[in-house]
């Protein structure tokens, strides 16, 4: 995830009765949302995450900028791991970036709810249009420990595509 903002942080409602995230759980969050920033941060994003808090429940998002060759910080996998439920905003430049791309990846075994925001689903399952661009651009000049791992990222990208999702266009 690409973003402008100086912290990461969970949504402010950290405790209620009727959130499903208890003190007994593996879960800290009931939510996880990636998306990429420059996308989707001040619309659509903004406003899934104002209403998820409303309805208390706690959701992390990351507002820290991800520097483009930087690791990706250990909070963040952390915060993957510690959430039942992503939600995976796929915008138009979602797939260029790598670090939205592993945490498709790293969304193993916990119930993805993706959200197709100015893209159709079957260019995410099939990389095509606009995402295709984006794997061959990864791919120019990649070394075979890297190829492997973009053939990861496409692998999760299709089964993704092919959950049932929510696409959402403008008109």
């Amino acid at each position: 995830m690409d973003s402008t903002s100086n912290s990461m942080r969970p949504s402010s409602s950290s405790s209620s009765s009727s959130s499903s995230s208890s003190s007994n759980s593996k879960w800290r969050y009931d939510v996880f949302l990636s998306f990429r920033g420059e996308d989707t941060r001040d619309s659509f994003t903004s406003h899934l995450y104002s209403a998820l808090d409303r309805g208390i429940i706690k959701t992390f998002r990351d507002d820290k900028e991800l520097r483009k060759g930087g690791e990706i910080a250990p909070e963040l996998l952390k915060a993957i791991e510690e959430s039942r439920i992503a939600i995976l905003v796929f915008s138009k430049t979602y797939a260029h970036s790598k670090w939205c791309l592993l945490e498709c990846q790293e969304e193993k075994g916990r119930k993805v709810f993706p959200i197709f925001y100015h893209v159709e689903p079957s260019e995410v399952r099939k990389q095509t249009g606009i995402y295709g661009e984006a794997f061959n651009n990864h791919e120019s000049n990649a070394d075979e420990e890297k190829k492997k791992k973009i053939e990861k990222w496409r692998t999760a990208l299709w089964k993704v595509g092919n959950l049932s999702g929510f696409p959402l266009q403008d008109g």
